[in-house]
């Protein structure tokens, strides 16, 4: 009995790691643009991209989802998603809109002087921010983009919500069809050992980072 409901477990867990992978692909890029959006001195620009970071940050991840996979088949009959690719779409930019927060507050937070440093040395702006300031930028930005993905690893079981089998919706299947709780504690073990390999992943990336030292 442990043997089959560990491998039917292991097919919805792969379908968690999927949506985790995919969505970091994604979403880490995606943030990247966002973030100069928001902080272009084009003002419309400016404006959209903060309202749309605001929009994104400001409601429900559920609801998202729902809009995602539900919206298009009842705006523009006959076209619908697929439950996968609803969820990947969601997730990424959701996260996008977090991620790009938190690039914005790193590319910030570096003191003024260093591109006036960089320019007085002949830099031009492109070579002072790839070749001084974006490695303290990803020094800083380590740790939140590093919650953000704890965070993610766990909003992966919202995937239910639009009947995506992933890990947790298999296991309610086993308490709903057999009457087995044990399946949804036993579940969370593989949350654990996900959050902890990434735990110790970036650890490691923050210790190669220490000599950017601020």
């Amino acid at each position: 009995m442990l043997l089959t409901v560990t491998q039917k477990l292991l097919e919805g867990f792969g379908t968690s790691c999927i949506i985790f992978i995919v969505t970091l692909l994604a979403a880490l890029p995606l943030g990247l643009v966002i973030a100069f959006g928001s902080m272009s001195r084009f003002k419309p620009i400016a404006w959209l991209t903060r309202g749309f970071v605001w929009i994104m940050r400001g409601t429900p991840l559920m609801l998202q989802l729902m809009i995602v996979y539900y919206g298009p088949g009842l705006l523009w009959e006959g076209n619908s998603v697929s439950r996968l690719s609803a969820v990947l779409i969601a997730f990424s930019v959701n996260y996008a809109a977090y991620f790009s927060e938190i690039y914005r507050g790193g590319i910030e937070s570096i003191p003024r002087g260093q591109y006036e440093a960089g320019q007085v040395l002949g830099m031009t702006k492109k070579q002072v921010f790839f070749n001084v300031i974006l490695l303290q930028v990803v020094k800083r930005i380590v740790p939140p983009l590093g919650n953000e993905m704890m965070t993610l690893v766990k909003d992966t079981s919202l995937a239910r919500v639009i009947a995506c089998k992933e890990i947790i919706m298999i296991a309610q299947e086993y308490i709903s069809v057999k009457g087995l709780i044990w399946p949804l504690f036993y579940s969370g073990l593989f949350y654990l050992l996900f959050c902890g390999a990434l735990t110790v992943i970036l650890g490691r990336v923050e210790k190669k980072l220490d000599y950017f030292r601020v």
